[in-house]
């Protein structure tokens, strides 16, 4: 399938004063979380509220600090979400995704918003 990569607009919704920040960000249906890189923390002036221990892809474990709450805008969509603290770029996994009712498109490697809901975001609430 290849990598998908697409613009992404973060948020700190709890500051009002500052300006959001556009990323490239790895949409990836096989992560589970939202993740950013230290320096978008500190320019969103994110606070660590939490840490989670995570398993990464090589099966090690490491402790890892969790900043939120984080306003993610996707086209015509809005979502919050907290993040993990990680890594050298923005990953957009599958629970933020699901929340704002995105989908990859594997033969042209994009992420779009659901083409059965085009106009608002839908979930399965059961």
């Amino acid at each position: 399938m290849g990598l998908v990569f697409s613009e992404i607009q973060l948020r700190n919704p709890s500051k009002s004063n500052l300006q959001p920040i556009k990323v490239n960000a790895l949409a990836d249906s096989g992560a589970v979380h939202l993740c950013i890189p230290e320096h978008i923390k500190i320019q969103l002036q994110l606070n660590e509220v939490d840490q989670k221990e995570v398993t990464l892809a090589d099966g090690s474990r490491k402790l890892i600090g969790y900043v939120g709450p984080i306003e993610i805008k996707f086209k015509n969509r809005i979502g919050f979400s907290g993040a993990l603290v990680m890594g050298d770029q923005v990953l957009l996994g599958a629970i933020p995704m699901e929340d704002m009712d995105l989908i990859i498109i594997p033969s042209n490697r994009k992420l779009d918003v659901n083409p059965n809901s085009p106009n608002i975001a839908s979930s399965i609430v059961m």
